[in-house]
């Protein structure tokens, strides 16, 4: 009988750090909980969550951090930017805040394909409470166009396309260990590595842009991006320090491991806060 005891604890205990979903650690591999997380990350300007694009844990954790915030922020603008929005669909987005009706935003726009799923119940919570949604990436056809001819190109752009991503020239820092790592892939894929860099960085630098307008606003802003986006304290988070220094970003990334009970040294530092997800964890599309 103490050997079937025995035997069930062992067991039980193995089948349940198989089935543990996520947990929750600091820059330095500390494990924190979901509210000790908050309290660091909701005393910043921007709060930049780098999700899994087809993750269901990044999303319940997206809406999570988003109610909090908004106790956080009782009394003042919450602001939530969205990189699945590009500047071109600010018309459709604000015509959605007002009507409420998803038929007319899928018609008249081209969604994320796991919009209604993934984001559409954020965006939603965030109307309810009042915040201020809006879209901040470049239209995605000319980050297209900077990989396939250059930065150069832009250039060919009227006045009126180029109010559709960051102020030209954007600043660039190839030195910077995300665009190293693009540079280097796109050499593998015999593309100009350099244009794969660009390609990001007017991403980048465009949602940084559009998260700089709400700061100057007075609002406390919340921005979900992919953790490509904002790992390491770059991409997104370099660009708003660029065009407004001095300002606070808090970071949360999201990772995947076989062992969510510690952290790999290769994440050490990505983020403030880095989510290591069960990579058994099912995607969403």
């Amino acid at each position: 009988m103490k050997y079937l005891v025995f035997c069930l604890l062992i067991c039980s205990g193995s089948y349940a750090q198989e089935l543990e979903a996520f947990r929750i650690f600091d820059s330095k591999g500390k494990e924190v909980s979901f509210g000790k997380m908050m309290a660091k990350v909701s005393q910043n300007q921007v709060v930049l969550f780098g999700e899994f694009h087809d993750n269901p844990i990044s999303h319940w954790l997206e809406m999570n951090v988003l109610v909090e915030l908004n106790k956080k922020a009782a009394g003042s603008k919450l602001a939530v930017g969205f990189e699945m929005f590009e500047l071109h669909q600010v018309k459709v987005l604000n015509e959605y805040i007002a009507n409420k009706s998803y038929k007319a935003l899928k018609d008249s726009t081209e969604l994320w394909t796991n919009f209604k799923t993934d984001y559409k119940p954020i965006l939603d919570s965030a109307i309810a409470q009042g915040n201020i949604p809006f879209a901040a990436n470049v239209t995605r056809k000319y980050a297209s166009l900077v990989f396939k001819k250059g930065i150069g190109a832009l250039d060919t752009l009227t006045a009126e396309q180029k109010k559709l991503m960051a102020p030209l020239p954007f600043p660039f820092d190839s030195t910077l260990t995300q665009y190293v790592e693009l540079i280097q892939m796109g050499k593998e894929m015999h593309a100009s590595g350099i244009n794969f860099a660009y390609a990001q960085a007017i991403k980048d630098a465009t949602m940084a842009h559009s998260i700089v307008q709400q700061v100057k606003k007075g609002a406390l802003v919340y921005f979900l991006n992919g953790a490509f986006h904002s790992d390491f304290h770059q991409g997104i988070m370099w660009y708003v320090q660029q065009y407004v220094p001095g300002t606070t970003v808090g970071t949360i990334t999201t990772v995947s491991q076989k062992d969510v009970r510690k952290l790999q040294k290769e994440h050490l530092n990505r983020a403030d806060f880095i989510v290591v997800v069960n990579e058994k964890m099912l995607s969403t599309h």
